[in-house]
């Protein structure tokens, strides 16, 4: 993956690299349970918490396995959200999309609207065949997500994750780029 942090606007919405002035924004959203309820993590309780994910950020991009946008808004630049790779295999052509939105801006279409742009990216840029998403059964916006995107559910994952002291099940979801033609 190239080191320059790529830009992407859409309509509403720029996605670009979180800076550490994007901790505050970061940390509004990551303290509330109804945002990271499916992530896996606890609700964020400082700053340091945000600086730390902002942390990862950086090094999945600089270690090539994934690359996460901050979602901001065009009108303001806040930092509402963030999407992208993770767990990226570039000699299998696939990576996993994650995503998380304010719940400020939820019923919006604006994490639609990121996770298309993202997507596009992954087909046309990292020259991704397959994109999987993993997802909590329980996590019914996410579902309707990316199902209104052309995902795929393959099947249940059970007690795929350790996480909060409990096992996940997860859905495996995906999109192929023969899907998106």
């Amino acid at each position: 993956m190239s080191t320059e942090f790529p830009v992407i606007s859409t309509e509403r919405l720029i996605l670009r690299e979180a800076t550490d002035g994007d901790a505050a924004d970061m940390l509004q959203y990551l303290t509330d349970i109804r945002v990271v309820k499916h992530m896996g993590l606890a609700p964020f309780e400082s700053t340091a918490d945000a600086m730390d994910e902002i942390a990862w950020y950086r090094s999945i991009h600089a270690e090539g396995t994934g690359i996460r946008w901050g979602i901001t808004l065009k009108d303001s630049g806040k930092m509402i959200g963030s999407c992208g790779f993770l767990n990226r295999e570039a000699r299998h052509f696939r990576a996993e999309i994650g995503y998380e939105l304010s719940h400020d801006y939820w019923g919006r279409g604006l994490a639609g609207e990121a996770l298309r742009a993202v997507v596009h990216y992954g087909f046309n840029r990292l020259q991704l065949e397959r994109i999987e998403a993993l997802i909590e059964p329980e996590n019914g916006p996410s579902i309707k997500l990316v199902e209104r995107n052309g995902f795929l559910r393959e099947g249940l994952l059970r007690h795929y994750e350790y996480t909060q002291g409990k096992f996940d099940d997860l859905y495996m979801y995906s999109l192929l780029k023969g899907d998106c033609t």
